[in-house]
């Protein structure tokens, strides 16, 4: 009889989805496990996966607005309409955020989303309160906020029509065309100095996003997206991120050229980051797609935090350390000189803070007859 094991046990991976495996919630006491029998039951049950299906779940939320205190962020506030994110991103930080609902940060991830449609109206509230002081809130900094599900369920643009008739600045990360559709809302708020966009590109090869990145707008719709953001007279910036050493980080240079060519106006990169459950997706998924590299890569990896696979250090993980995470940094720096982009501060930096100012839409007192 063949020997059965975990070695024999086949890919999760679904057409259109991105993770490959569906690790369990490592907050719960037990789990289950796949185990090949020795005869093939398994691979011959994966043969042929049938395409999962996205799951929306309403979520009635506590508070809208999340406060942090990271000296890594240059925000100190986000907003997040959804958890979970369809474009099914395999590097995403955001995944091990998942467990704490209890659902899994793989397949889970990017299948089964939770919304909070009551979102806009507990912003209203909060904004409200005597004594709130505005500083930029982040939208989407989780996860996207203009990920599919938001065509329909339009939660983002109502959260931007309350911070525009408040007066509340906004920075928005995204890597999708889909915030071209609320352009009348940016141009209006573009104008007072209340935003800044920025477009996530990883990869300008095709083929590499397809597998990294499945649901999430093609390179070029993102480069075309900042284009028209620009003419429309929005700051809009472009975040090199993640780079992989060994896989995409050759592509920084031509990323920023191709994005100063389209008008962004500043940039920024982060290095990978596997923190949590991701460290063993992100080694499932290049053992499948990409195995001929998958050993250099996470050599290289390790050769950037400090010989582990994550280092969580504040100042230190989003840029890593050595020589390769220092060649790589010294890289960005020059192309920022050499294409002219700002690669300063965060991009709240310069949003008009002294426009706040919360709608009366109660009366103080009654007025006198």
């Amino acid at each position: 009889m063949p020997d059965g094991g975990a070695s024999s046990i086949p890919s999760l991976g679904r057409k259109g989805r991105g993770a490959v495996t569906n690790p369990p919630v490592r907050y719960e006491t037990t789990r289950t496990e796949m185990w090949d029998d020795g005869w093939g039951t398994l691979a011959a049950e994966f043969a042929e996966l049938p395409p999962l299906p996205t799951e929306l779940i309403r979520e009635k939320a506590k508070s809208a607005l999340t406060f942090n205190e990271s000296p890594d962020l240059g925000f100190d506030r986000s907003l997040n309409p959804y958890r979970g994110c369809e474009h099914g991103c395999i590097y995403c930080y955001a995944r091990p955020a998942h467990a704490y609902v209890g659902m899994s940060p793989g397949l889970d991830f990017e299948t089964r989303l939770m919304f909070k449609p009551d979102l806009p109206e507990l912003l209203e509230k909060e904004l409200s309160k005597p004594g709130y002081e505005a500083r930029p809130v982040a939208l989407g900094a989780n996860t996207d906020p203009y990920q599919p599900v938001e065509r329909t369920l339009g939660i983002t643009r109502r959260v931007l029509e309350v911070l525009e008739r408040f007066g509340h600045p906004v920075t928005i990360v995204t890597k999708s065309a889909g915030v071209l559709r609320d352009l009348d809302i940016l141009s209006r708020m573009a104008a007072r100095n209340l935003v800044h966009v920025c477009l996530s590109v990883t990869t300008l090869d095709l083929k590499l996003a397809r597998v990294m990145e499945p649901r999430a707008a093609s390179p070029l719709k993102r480069l075309e997206a900042v284009s028209v953001l620009a003419r429309a007279g929005i700051p809009t910036g472009v975040l090199a991120a993640p780079m992989i050493p060994g896989l995409n980080d050759a592509e920084l240079e031509r990323i920023l050229e191709m994005s100063v060519r389209a008008g962004a106006t500043r940039a920024g990169y982060v290095l990978l980051r596997l923190p949590l459950e991701i460290r063993g997706m992100f080694e499932a998924w290049l053992a499948e797609h990409h195995p001929e590299r998958a050993s250099r890569v996470l050599s290289l990896v390790r050769e950037t935090r400090g010989g582990q696979l994550y280092d969580s250090r504040f100042g230190r993980r989003q840029t890593g350390t050595g020589p390769y995470a220092e060649l790589l940094a010294q890289r960005f720096r020059l192309a920022l000189r050499r294409f002219g982009i700002d690669g300063r501060g965060g991009m709240s930096r310069g949003l008009d803070c002294s426009q706040f100012r919360p709608p009366e839409t109660v009366p103080r007192q009654l007025a006198l007859l």
